[in-house]
């Protein structure tokens, strides 16, 4: 069987994504560093919090909804534990489960955070997009999204930036 090989409109296209993929994270890593000191992946484990029924989740949910390793995702608690803006506490539905809980400190952080996130995200991504553009990309990314999770048990809920 002859090995196929990726044509050069693909291979733009990869390697265009390999450097997004790098590029992208570091730009909200450094906006979210300069305005409170923590990582792009520390304000996602928040935001997941932020949005979450009494600003809590399990810590597996919670590791699968930030795309991060149970071991981690237990640093960037324990990281955000020292600053006062999330706590663990023992599940009260079953007493075995772990929760994270979003302090009112954190509330208050990613209440803050969130307009300039916003904004670092518009600015990297959107603004060099057309409308059309935007459209297109989010059909793209969809069906890129729905091959790599076609159970749809990894994919962030729609929230803030």
């Amino acid at each position: 069987m002859a090995q196929r090989w990726l044509d050069e409109d693909q291979q733009r296209t990869w390697r265009a994504w390999l450097s997004v993929s790098e590029l992208l994270p570091r730009a909200l890593d450094a906006q979210l560093q300069r305005d409170a000191g923590i990582s792009h992946a520390a304000y996602v484990v928040m935001a997941m919090l932020s949005e979450a029924p009494d600003r809590s989740r399990r810590m597996s949910d919670l590791a699968r909804r930030s795309n991060q390793s149970q071991s981690r995702l237990s640093h960037t608690v324990s990281r955000l534990e020292e600053r006062g803006w999330v706590r663990r506490q023992r599940s009260a539905e079953d007493g075995r489960g772990n929760l994270a809980v979003l302090t009112d400190a954190g509330w208050d952080v990613v209440r803050t955070l969130a307009p300039g996130h916003v904004d670092a995200v518009r600015e990297s991504v959107f603004d060099p997009l057309t409308p059309e553009q935007t459209r297109q990309l989010g059909q793209t990314l969809e069906a890129v999204l729905e091959r790599l999770d076609p159970d749809h048990d990894l994919r962030l809920e729609d929230g803030p930036g």
